[in-house]
């Protein structure tokens, strides 16, 4: 490799619709440094028109073991501050970004692991996976959106639990806690990730966009707000040219009806 050329340590492949970004940083776990994070902020907010779905994945045994503490030890208050709003702005790019974005899971997704797949709206863990937030027992506290996130996946009880006692929790306690969507067996999260990708894929984009935009706001709105926003969100995505064929062709009975299967 070229010496001035940046180390790749996220890599993105596009398949049709559907593009992959994988952490490749095995030997670290795939530890976050500011490297890592940057090259993802790229990532996300560089994907091709012609995507409509992102799998987050991490190479190796780990989807990721959270922040590279090495950033940790010369950091003064303000570039602390700095050093999280850099976070910020690259997760952002993933949960507000232009398309859904299903994380897959495998060994441990501990602190920053955390905080980056709670940034994703669609979780998949395979049954190796563990879920840890250890920044009581090392000193520090969240700096990636993990109190915000995290809290409102599990409930900042949760979290206070997790971080006081560094309880770690296991794939099938992950599912029961909405830590993640899907449990598999070891090796098949990725299989089940292009699975829900696809069928996110089909959905109408403006549709789409609607869920991963407007329902976070409507969340955090009081009810008179919401409801108002969510009006206005049917109507505009039920106004659109392709939300009106897939509604005839249902009347029409040329789609599928919802079922359990």
């Amino acid at each position: 490799m070229n010496s001035s050329t940046p180390e790749q340590l996220v890599a993105v492949t596009v398949e049709d619709t559907i593009a992959t970004i994988t952490l490749t940083r095995p030997t670290k776990r795939n530890a976050l440094s500011l490297r890592v994070v940057e090259q993802l902020r790229v990532a996300f907010d560089t994907l091709p028109d012609t995507v409509r779905v992102a799998i987050l994945a991490g190479e190796g045994e780990h989807f990721c073991a959270g922040l590279d503490l090495s950033e940790l030890t010369e950091t003064t208050t303000a570039e602390g501050v700095q050093h999280s709003f850099k976070w910020y702005e690259a997760f952002s790019k993933i949960q507000f970004g232009r398309v859904p974005v299903v994380c897959v899971m495998q060994g441990a997704v501990v602190g920053g692991g955390l905080e980056l797949a709670s940034s994703a709206h669609v979780r998949v863990a395979d049954e190796t996976t563990y879920f840890g937030l250890p920044e009581g027992q090392r000193g520090i506290f969240l700096g990636g959106g993990g109190s915000v996130r995290v809290s409102k996946l599990i409930g900042f009880s949760r979290v206070t639990e997790m971080m006081l006692t560094g309880h770690v929790v296991n794939a099938s306690e992950g599912l029961a806690i909405n830590l993640t969507h899907y449990v598999t067996p070891k090796g098949q999260a990725m299989d089940k990730a292009r699975e829900l990708a696809r069928k996110i894929a089909g959905n109408a984009p403006l549709s789409n966009f609607a869920i991963t935009q407007a329902l976070p706001l409507i969340a955090e709105q009081p009810m008179s707000h919401g409801l108002l926003t969510e009006a206005l969100m049917a109507s505009i995505t039920q106004g659109a040219p392709e939300a009106k064929e897939r509604v005839n062709a249902f009347l029409e009975k040329r789609a599928a009806k919802v079922s359990l299967s």
